[in-house]
Formats: C-alpha cells, sequence, structure tokens
C-alpha cells in the first residue's frame, strides 16, 4: 500500500514547517533550542506532565507556539499529539535537550523538497556523529538496525534515530493517534516510536532519504532514555509489527545477507522474509553471541566490578534478544 499523495506547488515552493518539540522538564534547555528555531517555523510543545515549569518557559519565549500537554505518558504518545496539533506541510521531530541542533532543519526540508517523503536523521554517514551515544546504545542499535534492514528490505543505517522531517501526506501511513486521556502507556507510545514510524515508513513504500546530523550531549538533567528495557521494546516493536504482518510476504528475488561479527570473523546468514524470526535471525544472533564490530574498551581498563555489571547487562540482552525474536515475548 502506497499513501503518497500529490505535493502542492505552493508546499513545494515554499512549505510551511511545523517542529514538534517534546518536552519533560526540560525548562534549562528549551532556551537553547528554541532560540535556534526560525522565527517562521511553527513550533509545537507537547508536554509530559513537568513540574519545573516547562510549559510557561515555551510560551514566553515563542507565545506563537501551540503549547498543549500530552493525554498519556511517554514520547510517542507525545509525537502523536504533536502531528496532530500541526499544521504545517512539513513536519520535523526534534528533541529538546539540546542534543538535536535546528539549525540542520534545512537540509531536512531540502531533501523533502527534492523529492523525499521522510528524510530520516542518521548519525552514522558522512557528516554525521554523536557525543551521546553510549556503547550499549550503540551496540543495540547496530543490532536492530541490522534486523530490519533484512525484513523491511530498507538500508537505514540509524535505526534509533529521533531526529526525522516529513511531508503531512505519511501521517496516514504512521498510523498514530493521541487516543483518549489515560495514565497507562500503550502500544507506540515510548521511545520506540521512532522504530515504529521506521518500520511504517517502510512498509508504505514512501520514499525515504537520510539525512547525516550530529548528536551532542544533552545540556542540562538525565535523560529519560533506559538502554536496556527501551532497546527490549525497540525489539518487541519489531517482531510485533513483524507478527502482525506489516512485513510483506514474498521473498525478494536477490536474498540479502547480515554481516554479522563474530570472535572477529564475519558470520553470514541468509535471511528471507519468508522464514521466521526463529530461524534465520536467530542463528544469525546465537552465532555472533551477540558481538558486534566495535572496539570494546579492554577489560583491564576497567574496574573489575564494573566490567562484571556490563558482561551481565550484555548478556541479559543477548537472552532476551533471543527470546523475543523467536516469538516467546
Amino acid at each position: 500500500m502506497s499513501y503518497q499523495l500529490p505535493i502542492t506547488d505552493e508546499a513545494l515552493a515554499s512549505p510551511r514547517v511545523s517542529v514538534i518539540i517534546p518536552t519533560r522538564n526540560e525548562a534549562l534547555n528549551l532556551p537553547l533550542v528554541l532560540e535556534l528555531i526560525p522565527a517562521d517555523y511553527e513550533v509545537v510543545v507537547v508536554d509530559g506532565h513537568s513540574t519545573d515549569g516547562s510549559l510557561d518557559v515555551a510560551k514566553s519565549l515563542r507565545p506563537d507556539a501551540i503549547v498543549l500537554t500530552q493525554t498519556r505518558r511517554g514520547k510517542g504518545n507525545a509525537m502523536a499529539c504533536g502531528f496532530a496539533a500541526a499544521t504545517g506541510d512539513i513536519l520535523v521531530m526534534l528533541d529538546a535537550d539540546g542534543s538535536a541542533d535546528p539549525r540542520e532543519i534545512p537540509r531536512y526540508v531540502r531533501a523533502l523538497v527534492e523529492g523525499a517523503d521522510f528524510a530520516k536523521g542518521t548519525r552514522f554517514a558522512a557528516g554525521g556523529g554523536s557525543d551521546d551515544i553510549t556503547r550499549i546504545r550503540r551496540m543495540g542499535n547496530w543490532g536492530l538496525n541490522a534486523v530490519v534492514n533484512v525484513l523491511y528490505r530498507t538500508s537505514y543505517t540509524d535505526l534509533c534515530y529521533g531526529y526525522n522531517a516529513f511531508w503531512r501526506h505519511c501521517l496516514p501511513a504512521l498510523d498514530l493517534a493521541p487516543g483518549e486521556t489515560s495514565d497507562e502507556m500503550r502500544w507506540g507510545d515510548g521511545f520506540e516510536v521512532e522504530t515504529l514510524i521506521n518500520v511504517r515508513v517502510a512498509q508504505a513504500n514512501l520514499r525515504v532519504v537520510e539525512v547525516p546530523s550530529y548528536e551532542a550531549n544533552r545540556v542540562h538533567g538525565v535523560s529519560n532514555l533506559n538502554a536496556v528495557s527501551d532497546g527490549l521494546r525497540v525489539l518487541r516493536t519489531i517482531a510485533a509489527e513483524k507478527r502482525r504482518g506489516r512485513v510483506a510476504t514474498t521473498a525478494p528475488a536477490s536474498v540479502p545477507q547480515v554481516p554479522v561479527v563474530a570472535s572477529g570473523a564475519a558470520v553470514l546468514v541468509t535471511v528471507t522474509l519468508e522464514d521466521s524470526m526463529s530461524a534465520a535471525v536467530d542463528e544469525a544472533f546465537t552465532a555472533a553471541a551477540w558481538t558486534y564490530p566495535l572496539v570494546p574498551q579492554p577489560s583491564s581498563e576497567r574496574a573489575p566490578a564494573e566490567q562484571n555489571v556490563i558482561d551481565l547487562r550484555e548478556a541479559a540482552v543477548e537472552r532476551e534478544f533471543v527470546t523475543v525474536l523467536r516469538g516467546n515475548r
């Protein structure tokens, strides 16, 4: 199914841009972000029940901004609320913590005007980078990225990055709605929203162009992201979307291969779209013993207690990864 619709000449010549910013206790960071957003861009601030006056800061700095409180909890729900409130031709997803530079927005707009439906930020292409990503987050992003690229025949380089932009006509494909007010988190409400969007964009046959982006460190405060628990939510999202029938059932003429690093040697495991997730994908990650193409910090440079924590955490991630892929979660 394709959701591609004609874009008006007016929108192509001078698109109206809406910037959606989810917040939760970001009063100190908002001034740094909002001052870099052009005055002619629509700003939509969606607050997650902050207690530090984030909403008041947003209103004082951008009196013209659309400011609202999300209906449930989590970044995904905040984005869904922002998408519903925005009125622009182009919608931009921007974090409030200062890690994403609003001055990069013209790159995304240019990619869309030049023909893309969805402009996807990437930290792992020439011109991109990150000061913020940790070793375990990089590991998880790499593994999840490989699985999605095989299952959905995509060529993403950065699955779990939230700096993206797209034309309004993509909204039906994303299929995200604010919903009724509730204290409970529902499907797609958390940090897995980036993966959910990327998977559904691929299934809708929308034209995706990756845009190099540089991720800085959060300026103030502490991130709400938990690398392990949120990474497993992402994994469950991939598995659930597969089971819900969003993946095509016809294998491509040329079957892709996933290079998985195992004990210093590359293991190539052929995966077709007709395989169950418990077969070839499980085989790939089991063979690799959940290692990844990074140069790890030598154990001798870590304190024994720190090394034990890292080893236990990565072993737990590996067991959960295989369990979810087998369809037991």
